[in-house]
């Protein structure tokens, strides 16, 4: 059977001028399958954040083609990407990036409120995920009333309640404990095969990255897959 591309990279380049130019990605040439699950690996400076970055459509790359979906979306201008990235995309970040006065369910909610849903349906979908990822009993509990590991796995829950293509996780285990850490991993894992997700993850943690389908090693701002 022959997997299908859902991101494909083409002489991907990104420089930084800081005050003196840094090339952080040097010709990357990387494709990412839909259904998998990828772990983007390196020491710190390696590029794997800056790669995670450009794919997602969080930067512009200084040369080089990002196509997602068959669609070339280097070429996209910023409201382009944004309206690109909120329809087919979900963000785990490592700080969690959740708004403290929102409850957990609120916090999910505001992926389908931005693409117009119906408030009702999307506090009912927004319920059924964070059952489905077991935080039922959190629903109406405000960040700072829930544990490091539980903040994580409602920023999970806000990334995949629109149903996105593409989950990016850029370092989400950096703040967790070691049982927290497994247990996002896990849910990772899970939501790449129940949901059907497409899930891209930047770890340092060579154990995580090992629960991939397949790693992608970035050494000096070059893949050595």
């Amino acid at each position: 059977m022959n997997a299908t591309s859902i991101i494909k990279t083409k002489d991907l380049n990104k420089s930084f001028h800081d005050p003196v130019e840094f090339q952080a990605l040097k010709n990357i040439n990387v494709q990412i399958n839909q259904g998998e699950f990828v772990s983007i690996v390196g020491s710190s400076g390696s590029g794997k954040s800056t790669l995670l970055y450009q794919i997602s459509l969080l930067d512009t790359p200084t040369s080089g083609e990002i196509i997602i979906d068959g669609v070339t979306v280097s070429d996209f201008d910023q409201n382009q990407k944004t309206q690109f990235r909120l329809k087919n995309m979900g963000f785990v970040f490592q700080d969690y990036a959740l708004i403290p006065e929102l409850t957990a369910t609120e916090n999910v909610i505001l992926p389908l409120l931005m693409q117009g849903y119906d408030h009702d349906y999307s506090i009912k979908k927004a319920h059924e995920v964070l059952k489905t990822l077991g935080l039922e009993k959190q629903i109406n509990n405000l960040p700072n009333q829930l544990s490091g590991g539980e903040q994580q796995i409602v920023s999970i829950a806000r990334a995949v309640v629109h149903s996105p293509k593409i989950i990016f996780a850029d370092e989400p285990t950096a703040n967790l404990d070691l049982e927290s850490s497994k247990a996002v991993i896990k849910i990772l894992e899970e939501t790449c095969k129940k949901f059907k997700h497409t899930v891209v993850m930047v770890t340092h943690e060579e154990e995580y990255g090992k629960k991939a389908d397949r790693i992608i090693r970035v050494v000096d701002g070059r893949v050595e897959e």
